[in-house]
């Protein structure tokens, strides 16, 4: 399956590996690769040294093309750890909360293609005229920090006003192959996955994490600011349900993402064997697709079941169509 997008990233399969922070390191992004996807490490988690120690990981285990989601909004670490990226030759740097026009520049002098995840039309415009080479249109679905424009309506919309230019992504409740067929369908290049590829043997977790994603419904996710101050969807839970009722002591970023990490209720980052844990309270980001996951799958398994499935889907329409 062939796309603008596996074109630009020197891939098999136009599906990407969300860089979610607390759950996409090396185990995970390396086997997303290695099946010929777009692994993609989550570096948010992560300290200079811990982001080095991925890097070289994911390197020992594939010789596929893979990135780096930094999602940052401080210019200063933004710009270290684009140096790190240099250093490293990691052939593609994610960001989620903006970039400066001459970090794209610098990118760009030392061929690191740059991506940027939008919310809204007007983000996506921005983000190529200040030189992005890919976007990435994230639907409201979404699990983690997210905007409210649905994945449907956003997704095309974006393709119109960028996609003579550059290739765009669909993010968003995506959790199968129907899903990357129908972000093909509306003119996208690929899909990026995040919440679906959290249920696998080789995603990182906090206690708790992945059960709860195989419990939890559709509708079992809410959109809040109580885990960093600023709108994530996560899995609805007492934390959630206290800002709810109590907003009046939310704060701004940082200062919640601290309240939480101090308050007990985000761990993002540790692992499942990490104790005092309470799963009531955790910050367990999460998509309105979580409904769909039943079961724990290996990462390249996943990967395969998503270009298969979609060609199906495909193959579908194009039989529905012949019958006319």
């Amino acid at each position: 399956m062939r796309t603008r997008l596996t074109e630009l990233l020197g891939v098999e399969h136009p599906v990407m590996l969300a860089g979610m922070g607390g759950v996409s390191y090396h185990r995970l992004v390396a086997a997303v690769s290695e099946a010929g996807g777009f692994g993609c490490l989550g570096a948010s988690t992560m300290s200079a040294g811990q982001l080095v120690d991925e890097i070289h990981a994911v390197k020992a285990a594939t010789e596929k093309p893979f990135g780096v989601d930094l999602l940052t909004a401080i210019p200063e670490q933004l710009e270290t750890n684009v140096d790190t990226l240099v250093r490293e030759s990691v052939p593609v740097l994610v960001v989620g909360l903006g970039i400066p026009r001459d970090v794209v520049t610098a990118c760009h002098e030392h061929n690191i293609i740059v991506v940027n995840m939008c919310g809204k039309v007007r983000h996506a415009i921005a983000a190529v005229e200040a030189g992005c080479d890919l976007v990435v249109a994230q639907g409201t679905e979404a699990g983690g920090h997210t905007g409210t424009v649905a994945t449907m309506p956003l997704v095309p919309q974006i393709v119109d006003a960028v996609g003579d230019r550059v290739p765009v992504v669909a993010a968003g409740g995506i959790f199968d192959g129907r899903g990357l067929a129908a972000a093909l369908a509306l003119g996208a290049d690929g899909v990026w996955i995040g919440t679906r590829f959290i249920a696998t043997p080789e995603a990182r977790s906090a206690p708790g994490y992945k059960d709860a994603l195989l419990h939890t419904a559709e509708d079992g996710t809410v959109v809040s600011r109580a885990f960093t101050g600023k709108t994530l969807r996560a899995v609805r839970n007492k934390t959630t349900q206290h800002f709810d009722e109590h907003p009046e002591e939310l704060a701004p970023f940082p200062k919640q993402l601290i309240d939480a990490m101090n308050g007990g209720w985000m761990h993002l980052g540790v692992d499942e064997q990490t104790p005092g844990i309470d799963p009531d309270r955790e910050c367990y980001p999460a998509g309105q697709g979580v409904g769909a996951i039943q079961d724990l799958v290996p990462a390249g398994e996943l990967v395969r079941r998503f270009v298969a499935d979609a060609e199906s889907a495909l193959e579908r329409i194009g039989e529905l169509r012949a019958a006319r």
